[in-house]
C-alpha cells in the first residue's frame, strides 16, 4: 500500500515538480531550433521503433530467455521513453527540447506499434497471438506528467523571466534527489525477488540496456548531428517507461514473469544513466578547462 501512494501518487507528483523546471528553462525558440532539425526526430524515432524491437529479438534469443521473460523484454523494447529520460537529459546538458518532443511523439505512436510488436512477440514465443488493446490511459497519463507541467514552466519563463533563472539551480538540485529516490524505490519492490530475477535476466536486461543508449549516442554523432542532440536521444531510448510495461504485463497480459524484466530494467537503466550522465559531465567539464 504505502509502495503504490509512493509510485502511484508522490512520485508522478515530483516527476511533474520537476518537468515544471525543465519548462522554467525551455523557450518556443528551443523547439522552433528542433523543427529545423527534422533528421534528429526522424532518427530518434526510427531507433526507437525499429532498431529497439530488433535489438531486443536478438538478445532474447542469444542470451535463450524462457518465452515469458522473451516477452517482457519486447514488451519493454516497444515502451516508450519515460518521463525520467528528460530528466537525465537536463542533468547531462542534452537538448531537452528534443527530448520532450520524442518523449510526446513515441508516447502516441506507441499506440500503434505496441499491439503490434507484443502481438508479434506472444506469437513466436507462446506460440499464441493475443489481442493487446492500445494503452490509451497510461498514454495520456505520461501525457500530463510531462507536457502540462512543462507548458506552464514556459509560461512562467515567458511573463516572470527573473523568477524561472532563479528557480532552476533548486529545481535541479530536486531532479537529483528525485533520481535518487526513484532508484531507492526500485529496489526496495524488488528486494524479495531482487537476486533471482537478476540472475535470470539481469545480463539481457543490460545488454540491452547498453545497446539502446550506446546507439543512441554514437549514431547520431556519426551522422554530425550536435552533442546535445545526440544525448537527448541516447536518453529518450535507453530510459524505458517501464511503469506502462510492468502496467500491460501485469493488467493486460496477466503475466507476472513477463513484469519482471522490466522491473529488473527500471534498475539496471537507472544507473547506467546517471553513470553516461557523470561521465558526459566530466568530459564537459575537462574540455572546459582545457580551453
Amino acid at each position: 500500500m504505502q509502495a503504490s501512494i509512493l509510485t502511484d501518487l508522490l512520485l508522478p507528483l515530483a516527476i511533474g515538480i520537476v518537468m515544471l523546471g525543465l519548462g522554467l528553462s525551455l523557450t518556443i525558440a528551443d523547439f522552433r531550433r528542433v523543427a529545423r532539425y527534422p533528421l534528429a526526430v526522424g532518427f530518434g524515432l526510427f531507433l526507437q521503433v525499429l532498431l529497439l524491437p530488433l535489438a531486443a529479438f536478438a538478445i532474447a534469443i542469444w542470451l535463450k530467455l524462457s518465452p515469458d521473460h522473451a516477452v517482457g523484454l519486447m514488451l519493454l523494447a516497444a515502451a516508450p521513453g519515460g518521463a525520467t529520460a528528460n530528466i537525465y537529459s537536463h542533468l547531462a546538458r542534452g537538448d531537452v527540447a528534443l527530448n520532450i518532443t520524442l518523449t510526446a511523439v513515441n508516447s502516441l505512436l506507441c499506440l500503434l506499434t505496441l499491439p503490434i510488436v507484443l502481438d508479434l512477440s506472444l506469437d513466436y514465443f507462446l506460440g499464441a497471438g493475443q489481442y493487446v488493446p492500445p494503452p490509451h490511459r497510461k498514454v495520456i497519463e505520461v501525457a500530463a506528467i510531462i507536457l502540462i507541467p512543462v507548458a506552464i514552466g514556459m509560461l512562467l519563463r515567458a511573463k516572470a523571466e527573473h523568477f524561472a533563472l532563479r528557480a532552476e539551480k533548486p529545481i535541479k538540485i530536486f531532479s537529483i534527489l528525485v533520481l535518487v529516490a526513484l532508484i531507492a524505490i526500485a529496489i526496495y519492490m524488488e528486494r524479495k525477488a531482487l537476486l533471482p530475477s537478476l540472475i535470470a535476466v539481469g545480463g539481457a536486461c543490460l545488454a540491452f540496456n547498453l545497446v539502446s543508449m550506446l546507439a543512441g549516442y554514437l549514431a547520431p554523432l556519426a551522422l554530425r548531428l550536435p552533442q546535445g542532440q545526440a544525448v537527448a536521444i541516447a536518453m529518450e531510448i535507453g530510459i524505458h517507461n517501464a511503469a506502462l510495461a510492468i502496467f500491460i504485463a501485469l493488467n493486460v497480459l496477466r503475466n507476472p514473469a513477463a513484469a519482471v524484466v522490466p522491473g529488473i530494467y527500471s534498475l539496471v537503466m537507472y544507473v547506467t544513466a546517471s553513470a553516461f550522465a557523470v561521465w558526459l559531465l566530466r568530459r564537459r567539464n575537462a574540455a572546459v578547462h582545457a580551453t
